[in-house]
């Protein structure tokens, strides 16, 4: 496994983990758990080459409801479970993790704290979604009872169950590298690269303004420069959420001057009266 640091705004950064070469071995030790987790990913992926249907519309709005799931617990799940195997073989062998970040952008010394930051920061909120999931799961049951069509609410309310536990189980394994010291901090050059296009990543800290640093075309060689062709979806997703994020916070400062505005007008307005009147 290799640990990825990439900065996506002036104070959010997505952490990602690159699972390396899977060896004969481990493929022969695949859980029950990830070989459902690839029945799924192959369903969906038969469910996208229909041109219309109730799988279609489906797979419309599943792929809707995914963007808008946090990019952090997309980057959490990346992280495999610690399992009994994997601890051993990480503290046995060579069990250092490499983490890949742009100097340029996090000092050296601040990874570690970063990535035990992004590791801890929404594990409550994991828990308490995961929880609600399971109290929700019971009342979609009589949804069952429609024909033909599964039942999708039950499903979605496990797969984000799922989902979360993956969340919490990432970020485990995240704090057991760090509290074992299994973390080796990889400055990357050609990172160091791609952020120099972006005057954002220059200014940072700066300014108390959050802002993008990478633009859409900056993720593809990004992506390609690190030979991570999956990772584009997630940094797309990134900065999709964090610039919808960004519109509403001034659509909603806006909105607020607006309604401030004729009070203050109003007090004006009475302020010259008064003194008229005087």
């Amino acid at each position: 496994m290799r640990l990825f640091l990439v900065p996506v705004s002036t104070r959010r950064t997505l952490l990602y983990a690159q699972r390396l070469s899977v060896t004969t071995k481990d493929q022969s030790a695949a859980s029950l758990l990830d070989k459902g987790v690839a029945f799924a990913a192959r369903t969906w992926a038969g469910w996208e080459k229909k041109e219309k249907g109730w799988q279609r519309k489906v797979v419309d709005y599943g792929n809707h409801a995914f963007r808008r799931i946090p990019f952090e617990e997309w980057g959490l799940k990346s992280v495999p479970p610690l399992s009994a195997r994997r601890r051993a073989e990480e503290l046995t062998g060579d069990g250092k993790v490499e983490v890949v970040f742009p100097e340029s952008v996090i000092p050296g010394a601040q990874v570690e704290s970063l990535a035990q930051k992004l590791a801890t920061e929404r594990e409550a909120i994991h828990r308490r979604q995961m929880m609600w999931c399971f109290v929700g799961m019971p009342i979609t049951i009589p949804f069952a009872l429609v024909p033909v069509i599964p039942n999708l609410p039950f499903f979605y309310l496990v797969y984000r169950a799922f989902s979360n536990w993956r969340a919490i189980a990432g970020g485990k394994h995240i704090q057991w590298l760090i509290s074992n010291k299994l973390l080796v901090p990889s400055p990357s050059k050609a990172l160091d690269l791609v952020y120099a296009q972006s005057p954002a990543a220059k200014n940072k800290g700066a300014t108390a303004k959050e802002e993008i640093l990478l633009t859409h075309t900056q993720i593809r060689t990004c992506t390609d420069t690190l030979e991570i062709p999956e990772l584009e979806t997630e940094l797309d997703r990134a900065v999709w959420q964090i610039e919808e994020e960004l519109k509403k916070e001034e659509h909603k400062k806006q909105e607020t001057g607006a309604t401030s505005s004729p009070g203050k007008l109003s007090e004006d307005k009475s302020a010259a009266k008064d003194k008229k009147n005087q």
